[in-house]
């Protein structure tokens, strides 16, 4: 079993950014999805992106100001998180796992999941 291990979150200012590292506890192949997911308190875990042989995946909320990248030599995937904005505080979370591309955005289909990370921004 993959072990993912996020950092890089933290407190912003509105406007700032923010870069998220998840290192995986072994080398992975394209096919194997990398996806950030987010959980505020009191809501539901949301998609933000995900990679997946090359292609990325990204969800309508955050594809202008979020960007995923993966570098399979660190063994490591990154969310680029700019213009950030205080609802887009809450705790983000690496999620692992070989998903089929129509469940690519559901968290309940990854196996894998890191210990999350706090992002908090000020306005």
């Amino acid at each position: 079993q993959v072990q993912l291990v996020e950092s890089g979150g933290g407190a912003v200012q509105a406007g700032g950014s923010l870069r998220l590292s998840c290192a995986t506890s072994e080398r992975t192949i394209s096919a194997y999805a990398l996806g950030w997911f987010r959980q505020a308190p009191g809501k539901e875990r949301e998609f933000l992106a995900a990679v997946k042989n090359g292609r990325l995946y990204y969800s309508d909320s955050v594809k202008d100001r979020f960007t995923i990248s993966r570098d399979n030599a660190k063994n490591t995937a990154y969310l680029q998180m700019n213009s950030l904005k205080p609802e887009d505080t809450a705790v983000y979370y690496c999620a692992g796992g070989y998903v089929i591309l129509s469940e690519i955005r559901r968290s309940e289909t990854y196996k894998a999941w890191g210990q999350g990370t706090q992002v908090t921004v000020s306005s």
